[in-house]
């Protein structure tokens, strides 16, 4: 009875609409931020932070940004990587010419950068769609791969053609950089990631999202009915390419510490597809489960053996997480295609009828 939500009339439009229509799903995200402010810092070790905490944050929204492409807009894309890139690359140029600049604000200025070279790579998208899209955004990959390795200038002329993340304070606390503590980069981390999930959220839920629905479920009709495609398919890249940029800032400065142009080669393309299509496209919550899963199944495949007494090596551990990974993909396919999201949709539908027959 603990879902029961017989009593709770909605007697406006607003109340109809609301961002919780369900007292108990406001409940559960209560009880999921107290576990993410309080009892993770408060139990966490160092090798949590850096192993699970922080890259399942900044994974879920790098696949945030880009199943808003792909799972409202219906924009295909395999250059997520490079876009992240972009945001890692022009936060590290603007901390190094600003030097006095706050770390907030030269991530939030980089998300614009990619969003505006995701403009420019996404203008193929009023010609053409599915497979040729893919191919173009795929194209967009390689190009700015190249660029990060080619044009020194983005590395400050460093011979190892690298970033290095110097340190940088925030009130007199040391955020990022060699002396930055975990949980320090880990709350930083956390508090982005919540304000860029709730903007993303709200632009999914109103005009901007419905528009980018229909364009996602059916263009032509879209375009019948007086939608903008062109504005609503690169407002799609525009908003995408944003949060994928300040993820990509967030995976270097606040995770990773240093760079070389090969980290967001194509792999970490697939990587967040992967994400976005285990979670669920078309979902936020299934960015949040699809990184739970991809972040955790290497830890678990390492540790679980080491647990009962069985050496592998590291070699094996890749081996084996890429192999679960490709099935589980292939399971999801087959099982439920709308992925984890759909999984918690159905035990939210029984828990709401339990204890009566379904």
């Amino acid at each position: 009875m603990l879902y029961r939500i017989a009593g709770q009339y909605k007697t406006s439009y607003a109340a109809d609409h609301a961002l919780f229509p369900v007292r108990q799903d406001a409940w559960l995200l209560g009880v999921i931020l107290l576990f993410a402010f309080v009892v993770f810092p408060l139990t966490a070790s160092d090798f949590t932070y850096q192993a699970l905490l922080i890259p399942v944050l900044i994974y879920s929204l790098a696949a945030l940004g880009l199943n808003i492409l792909t799972g409202y807009a219906g924009q295909l894309s395999l250059g997520t990587g490079a876009f992240m890139g972009v945001g890692a690359y022009a936060c590290y140029k603007l901390v190094s010419l600003f030097p006095e600049m706050n770390l907030l604000v030269a991530i939030a200025l980089s998300g614009f950068f990619s969003a505006a070279v995701g403009v420019a790579f996404g203008l193929p998208s009023l010609r053409i769609k599915g497979f040729y899209l893919a191919i173009a955004t795929l194209a967009a990959q390689f190009f700015l791969v190249w660029l990060f390795q080619k044009w020194r200038w983005l590395t400050n002329d460093n011979a190892s053609v690298a970033i290095q993340v110097p340190n940088i304070d925030m009130f007199g606390i040391t955020v990022a950089g060699p002396n930055a503590r975990s949980i320090t980069q880990y709350f930083f981390v956390l508090c982005v990631v919540c304000l860029m999930t709730w903007l993303s959220i709200n632009i999914t839920r109103g005009r901007i999202g419905r528009i980018w629905k229909s364009v996602r479920d059916m263009d032509i009709a879209a375009e019948l009915v007086g939608i903008n495609l062109m504005k609503a398919k690169l407002s799609a890249f525009f908003v995408s390419s944003y949060i994928v940029g300040v993820a990509g800032a967030l995976f270097v400065f606040l995770w990773r510490g240093a760079a070389e142009a090969n980290l967001f080669d194509i792999p970490l393309s697939f990587r967040v597809l992967f994400i976005a299509i285990i979670g669920g496209l078309g979902s936020i919550l299934g960015n949040y489960l699809g990184a739970i899963l991809i972040v955790a199944l290497p830890v678990i495949i390492n540790t679980v053996p080491a647990a009962i007494g069985i050496t592998i090596s590291p070699s094996m551990v890749e081996h084996l997480n890429t192999m679960s990974i490709g099935a589980l993909i292939i399971g999801f396919l087959i099982v439920e295609p709308a992925g984890l999201a759909r999984f918690w949709a159905v035990i939210r539908e029984k828990l709401i009828l339990w204890p009566f027959p379904h």
